[in-house]
């Protein structure tokens, strides 16, 4: 099949892998991309330590991409978690299991892992085309041929190919090359794609005044949902971000050893230990990003979302009325909450901040607020800025190779396919078993075709 061309767009983990996996095959394979150099936002990625993949248990695994499990499971089975690890292995990368069941590479760099990835596709054949921005399609030279247009830094050039691999990324981080450009390429010829939405992101958070709250006695939570329910029922704007105090003294700091909990109005629910940011007008943080796909599903839903944060997660209710409403004298309620809870900064910053003054005066209130204290996020941050996207081409759009059933010999790879993934190694090891994938569906349908 040496005779064969194939144009992949896109120079991310797909991309390469499909590369990889392409000329593996003899194929003759061009990689286009807009950007100056491969594997820029990988690159990123691997600042402060590249997550490759996750040691869970295979089923386990499957099941963290919620409603596209059973879509991305014959995939991810064909290389999954060991098969990555393997892979790199390959490449004379070495990799461990940290203490969260993320994997990494031994030296804990992006950097060293694609420069042995790239040497290796060059020497298998590959042949990459920097600063190529995709345009659409152009006038075919024969019924089957792929004509693609590009802008270049020498104007604007047309490539025909047997077949194309698009693996586009989603739309986060644009400066690195994902700013889903590619959406209206795909609805012009009639593909369907799902809107793409932030994903792993963080929230603006809505203030709620103190006096709106029942702090002396009744449900904090319930009381804070009447209250932005009736705003925004009202059509009212909800006042966005926290308080001028505390974004000054706390924002950039981080929730450390808490535990977050919500309950969608879908029924939906999650919990879990960790810790998160405080930013200047919200959170963000790998707690947050993990509760994230459900908070932006219930704000599009019901306008807002409120997560329960427990302060002390260590401590039981019971505790900590007891320690809240220990006599201390002269003491004021910050050194008394100190050294009887060890509650100072952000997180007696934050109990100020949804009580006000008078409510953490109020022991029963201020106990309960510590172990569930109601936080109401009204907005997901801009796509542009979130790790990864939702949204994209459906798995209903393609076959089962991930060609487009609208395009043959178009096949779609990668982030831009409708799926999404919390962080912690899932998001890199989908985009190359689809990447992997959607080259293996090349193959064998320029095999059928040459038959």
């Amino acid at each position: 099949m040496n005779n064969k061309k194939v144009v992949v767009i896109g120079a991310g983990p797909a991309g390469l892998m499909a590369a990889e996996t392409l000329a593996a095959a003899g194929l003759e394979v061009h990689v286009m991309d807009a950007m100056p150099s491969a594997g820029r936002k990988f690159l990123l990625a691997g600042i402060g330590g590249l997550n490759l993949t996750h040691s869970d248990p295979p089923n386990l695994f499957v099941s963290r991409y919620g409603s596209r499990a059973d879509a991305l499971a014959p995939m991810l089975t064909a290389l999954g978690a060991q098969g990555l690890r393997d892979w790199a292995q390959g490449l004379g990368i070495e990799t461990f299991v940290g203490t969260s069941g993320r994997v990494f590479p031994t030296d804990m760099k992006a950097a060293p892992l694609l420069r042995a990835w790239l040497h290796r596709l060059r020497a298998a054949g590959v042949q990459f085309h920097m600063r190529h921005r995709w345009l659409g399609w152009g006038d075919a030279a024969d019924e089957g041929t792929q004509a693609l247009r590009f802008s270049t830094p020498r104007g604007n050039v047309q490539v025909q190919a047997q077949a194309l691999v698009l693996a586009l990324g989603g739309a986060s981080w644009p400066k690195l090359g994902s700013d889903g450009a590619w959406v209206p390429l795909l609805e012009a010829r009639g593909v369907p794609v799902q809107a793409l939405r932030p994903a792993n992101c963080g929230f603006d958070v809505a203030q709620a005044p103190a006096a709106q709250l029942d702090a002396a006695g009744g449900e904090l939570l319930e009381t804070r949902r009447a209250f932005f329910r009736d705003l925004l029922g009202g059509g009212a704007p909800a006042p966005v971000g926290w308080s001028a105090h505390f974004a000054e003294r706390f924002a950039g700091q981080p929730f450390k050893s808490v535990a977050l909990s919500f309950t969608a109005s879908s029924g939906a629910t999650f919990s879990r230990r960790g810790e998160f940011v405080a930013t200047s007008t919200g959170v963000e943080g790998s707690l947050v990003y993990a509760v994230s796909a459900l908070l932006r599903d219930e704000i599009d839903a019901c306008g807002h979302a409120t997560f329960l944060l427990d302060l002390l997660p260590d401590k039981s209710p019971e505790r900590v009325l007891a320690e809240v409403r220990h006599p201390r004298g002269t003491r004021s309620l910050s050194s008394h909450l100190k050294s009887r809870l060890g509650l100072d900064g952000i997180k007696l910053g934050i109990l100020y901040e949804v009580l006000g003054k008078e409510g953490v005066q109020h022991p029963e209130a201020l106990a309960r607020a510590i172990k569930a204290l109601p936080v109401t996020v009204l907005s997901a941050r801009p796509v542009a800025e979130a790790i990864s996207t939702a949204g994209g081409v459906p798995f209903e759009a393609l076959d089962g190779t991930l060609m487009l059933t609208l395009l043959p010999g178009v096949w779609c790879a990668g982030e831009m396919l409708d799926w999404e993934a919390p962080t912690g190694g899932y998001l890199l090891t989908a985009c190359c078993a689809t990447g992997r994938a959607a080259a293996q569906g090349v193959v064998a349908y320029l095999e059928a075709t040459r038959k």
